[in-house]
């Protein structure tokens, strides 16, 4: 019964990649229109540091706009960061209702779309999907025009599901180009191949690289190519002399159109597949559950078309990736343990006995994860396995010390042996539980501060399983063994096993 109770717990927490992290910095991550000057961002920049401002609580703002091409994070121009850092200890407010404060004044500036995070959190995210949202839903597929339109699809129907309002587009807009493309029958009858060609028209207009200049511990690119005269009028460029294999010199016109026309400011390949971000920041825990219903409402009411198709990446799918990794490794240390367990009692049964301990220190484990955290995540599941092997342990010093005591102290298969047995392991099984307990305490009653949001669920995970595994073994244990583990017993001291010895 109690088992059941505590299985019953399991759906009322949610479940997460990672724990919160409780970090007394945040960063606020906030896009513009694509295509902005740098002296522009600066305004806008400067108008949401002026909301942000307006926090009492916040105490420093550090802002950089855009990201250089070589970094391991690159950002464009029309993006810019704030790491904030808060007063000490001079609020009645938490720091839930703070970002709520500037999650609120950052949405009055016109024109923008700000994502709120700890820089933990913001890193680890842009890491697992490569957008700075804990959920990223990708659209693949082959034309720009529809994969934008099934996003802004998607969009819509994220924003109707509760804890998911906060559903951010691609930064992306039509900007003005000047297209040059070039007429193959033209060039082949004036001797120019496309590929000269397209080398010569890359040099003049946007630069090639023929030497580096050393200064010290400078070292500077020396280019070559056109004026900005040459290179910024279209009419200008239509006139541009190109060399042809007989050594003349014609206008590019005549073997190229040159037109003005628009395009996307950005095009994003994953895995050399054009794609389409909705970022999402969760307003709510538990991902995952949200994820699922925006899978479902998006299959039943988004028709794709061919060569499209969607997926879906970020916290939620390490999570559940890393979950299906640890069942699986820890069925298999289970069916090792058994194996194990098997050689030393020589009996399947007595070793099924002994990791009847796991359930009774589990449903310590999720009351007491349900009690103080309310939430699953790897570092549970981490404290899940480490109490199951404390809980495994206890029962192998009761029952092969059943098996000393009939071996060597004469007693026979009866209640006053197992009750012997039980009680002179009361103390060592007990100072063991005390003495692993005891030290995780701190831990425990850190829940909830920085730096402690790994360890402390483990913790709590550990304690809770020691309690309900240490005080439930002394009766379980010896009853079952009671009922089901006289042949058992027999038939490990007629093979002369190691756990009598």
């Amino acid at each position: 019964m109690l088992l059941a109770l505590a299985f019953m717990l399991y759906p009322q927490m949610s479940r997460d990649f990672l724990p919160a992290f409780h970090e007394e910095t945040a960063v606020v991550t906030t896009g513009a229109a694509p295509g902005p000057s740098l002296a522009e961002m600066e305004l806008i920049s400067k108008s949401v540091e002026d909301q942000i401002r307006q926090v009492p609580e916040v105490q420093h703002i550090g802002r950089r706009i855009g990201r250089a091409e070589r970094s391991d994070h690159v950002v464009p121009v029309n993006n810019v960061e704030f790491d904030i850092d808060f007063k000490k200890n001079t609020s009645d407010r938490s720091t839930r209702e703070v970002l709520e404060d500037i999650r609120t004044r950052v949405r009055t500036v016109p024109g923008t779309f700000s994502v709120i995070s700890g820089p933990l959190s913001h890193r680890i995210s842009h890491l697992l999907s490569g957008v700075s949202s804990p959920v990223a839903v990708k659209i693949f597929g082959p034309d720009l025009h529809t994969i934008t339109s099934i996003g802004e699809q998607v969009q819509n129907v994220a924003k109707s599901i509760p804890g998911l309002e906060d559903a951010k587009l691609d930064t992306q807009a039509q900007i003005p180009q000047l297209r040059i493309e070039l007429d193959r029958e033209r060039a082949l009858a004036h001797g120019v191949s496309p590929g000269e060609l397209n080398s010569e028209l890359s040099t003049l207009l946007g630069g090639t690289v023929i030497a580096q200049l050393r200064e010290n511990q400078r070292t500077i690119d020396l280019a070559v190519r056109l004026s900005q005269d040459w290179r910024g009028d279209a009419e200008t460029i239509r006139n541009l002399p190109i060399h042809t294999k007989t050594g003349d010199h014609i206008p590019l016109k005549l073997v190229a159109d040159v037109r003005e026309a628009s395009g996307p400011s950005a095009v994003y390949r994953d895995n050399t597949q054009r794609r389409y971000v909705v970022a999402i920041k969760p307003t709510e825990r538990d991902a995952g559950a949200l994820v699922t219903t925006l899978q479902q409402k998006v299959t039943q009411e988004i028709t794709l078309p061919e060569g499209v198709f969607i997926s879906y990446e970020g916290d939620f799918q390490a999570q559940q990736a890393a979950a299906k990794r640890i069942a699986l490794l820890f069925i298999s240390v289970i069916a090792i343990i058994l194996l194990l367990l098997w050689s030393y009692f020589r009996s399947l049964i007595l070793a099924c006995q002994v990791l009847l301990n796991l359930p009774l220190a589990l449903m310590g484990s999720l009351a007491l994860t349900w009690l103080l955290v309310g939430n699953i995540s790897i570092a549970t599941l981490v404290g899940f396995i480490a109490v199951g092997g404390v809980a495994a342990r206890n029962g192998i010093m009761m029952i092969s010390h059943y098996l000393h005591l009939m071996k060597h102290e004469g007693e026979g298969f009866t209640y006053a042996m197992i009750e012997r047995g039980t009680l002179e392991r009361f103390v060592p099984v007990t100072m063991t539980a005390l003495s692993a307990g005891i030290a995780l305490i701190p831990f425990v009653l850190s829940t909830g501060q920085p730096g402690k949001e790994i360890i402390s669920p483990i913790a709590i995970c550990i304690v809770g399983g020691l309690v309900t595994s240490t005080l439930l073994d002394f009766a379980v244990t010896p009853a079952v063994f009671r009922l089901f583990g006289k042949r058992a017993a027999l038939r490990s001291l007629a093979l002369n096993a190691p756990a009598s010895h």
